[in-house]
């Protein structure tokens, strides 16, 4: 089995030090580093420790040699694509928690149909949103239930009072307002096949 502590740590933006600060009972900087290099066995209690700070579930923390792992190999900037100095797991989205370091409901829309920029395919996966966080959510793509089990979804525009207005990705169609909605949904990454 390989531990993926370090990439899941890394990848929430955390230092050893906050990661052992953030376990209950606290630990030290170097216990964490001993259990992300193997130098310590990690047991199941320390396994729920480290998980419960990292909010995510134990079984993340591991996987089988067997099992083919994701890598993120490449950056790319203005200037073009560039190597990684090493390469690092690749770390589900369901895997990570939001800016505060909470738990967050992740959900997926799938595109069967052209429309504005996204392509029959895509997979647009979504961070769960309280109403009240909706200013965080402001000029990007979201989808917002409506009532009778339908959604809205485009770019949030506008907030007012318990009104949000929505502008839907096709060419000519007219902004949507949803009234007092339970979530927003905001979108976090577009997977696009090849």
């Amino acid at each position: 089995m390989i531990n993926r502590i370090r990439d899941i740590r890394k990848a929430k933006g955390m230092t050893l030090a906050e990661l052992a600060e953030a376990c209950t009972p606290p630990t030290t900087p170097q216990t964490i580093g001993r259990l992300e290099t193997g130098m310590r066995n990690l047991s199941i209690k320390w396994m729920e420790r480290i998980a419960g700070a990292l909010e995510v579930d134990p079984q993340s923390l591991v996987r089988s040699d067997e099992t083919p792992q994701a890598m993120v190999v490449a950056q790319l900037s203005a200037g073009g694509a560039d190597a990684l100095p090493s390469p690092r797991e690749a770390v589900l989205p369901t895997e990570l928690a939001n800016a505060e370091g909470e738990a967050s409901a992740h959900m997926v829309l799938a595109v069967e149909e052209s429309v504005g920029e996204f392509r029959p395919g895509d997979m647009l996966w979504l961070e769960q949103l309280a109403p009240s966080d909706a200013a965080t959510a402001i000029n990007r793509d979201c989808l917002i239930p409506k009532p009778g089990g339908r959604f809205a979804f485009g770019r949030l525009i506008d907030r007012k009072g318990t009104l949000v207005g929505l502008l839907p990705p096709g060419a000519g169609q007219k902004q949507q307002v949803v009234d007092n909605p339970p979530w927003i949904a905001v979108a976090q990454m577009l997977v696009r096949p090849l």
